[in-house]
């Protein structure tokens, strides 16, 4: 059993990262909501990954395609024996997108920075600007793992099923239809706003602490569970468009080890659009 009784031992604090900076088997990624940030400083040796410029298709809204995964990880001196540590702004919203999606393809050991860039910053540990030297590398990714991500067909068939649970990850305004999208974002909504019905709403910031770490294992048990969200059940999680669910859907099956969770990153900015499709409107 890791650190405060989490399934996998999957973050690393501070302190660690500190001391392995310098390990070979160790590539750090930043992956921020905020892509700039990286450029006014990031962590010594860090590689930048951009959420949407290097993980997304630019035509399809899909995850790159397999080969695209490779050429990325080995441009960035990511092996198949490289022990990935993501971290970035936001309690690393991105950082966990990134650890979804290299799971997708089959990353074996990836990481979370607890606490991620904000953490590292407040305990005044250095940043730099200059951009690490980073020797290519092969790399050669397993097929998609298709188990951990959800389609909108699929999300339609879980609602009301018992053995089924649904959680809405983003914000009570975005859950009860009073927002469509999070302040800041309003060019990046959808046509209705709501959620999807039999939805739980459990915002992704209740699984941290102040300071961006994560809450115990039995802290965070007791807060699905409150919600009817328990291992017994097939959990999809959803948000906006898919890096806030990717947090939830790490705490649900990295950290508590519920065995069948997935993401679906097709999220509000799908769901609210789709013609045909139920919406619910009001808090819970």
């Amino acid at each position: 059993m890791a650190e405060n009784g989490y399934a996998k031992p999957v973050l690393v604090t501070t302190d660690w990262l500190a001391e392995h900076l310098q390990d070979d088997s160790v590539v750090v990624a930043e992956v921020d909501e905020n892509p700039d940030l990286y450029d006014e400083g990031h962590i010594s040796g860090a590689v930048k990954l951009h959420w949407r410029d290097d993980l997304q298709d630019p035509v399809e809204r899909d995850l790159v395609e397999k080969e695209q995964f490779e050429q990325l990880m080995g441009s960035r001196g990511i092996s198949n024996d490289t022990a990935a540590v993501v971290y970035g702004d936001k309690n690393n919203w991105f950082a966990a997108y990134a650890y979804w999606y290299l799971k997708i393809y089959g990353h074996r050991d990836v990481r979370i920075l607890d606490g991620g860039r904000q953490k590292w910053i407040d305990e005044c540990r250095e940043l730099t600007t200059d951009t690490p030297q980073v020797a290519p590398t092969a790399y050669s990714a397993r097929d998609r793992d298709e188990s951990i991500r959800a389609y909108r067909d699929a999300v339609r068939e879980t609602i009301g099923a018992s053995e089924e649970a649904l959680v809405d990850v983003r914000s009570p305004q975005e859950f009860s239809g009073d927002l469509i999208a999070p302040p800041g974002y309003e060019q990046e909504g959808a046509q209705r706003a709501g959620h999807i019905p039999s939805a739980q709403s459990i915002p992704w910031a209740q699984a941290v602490r102040d300071d961006g770490t994560f809450k115990s294992a039995d802290e965070l048990r007791s807060l699905y569970e409150a919600k009817g969200v328990t291992a017994d059940k097939a959990v999809t999680a959803y948000c906006r468009i898919g890096e806030r669910s990717a947090h939830t859907w790490f705490v649900l099956r990295e950290l508590l080890g519920y065995q069948d969770v997935r993401n679906y990153d097709g999220s509000w900015t799908e769901w609210g659009n789709l013609v045909d499709v139920p919406i619910e409107k009001g808090s819970t």
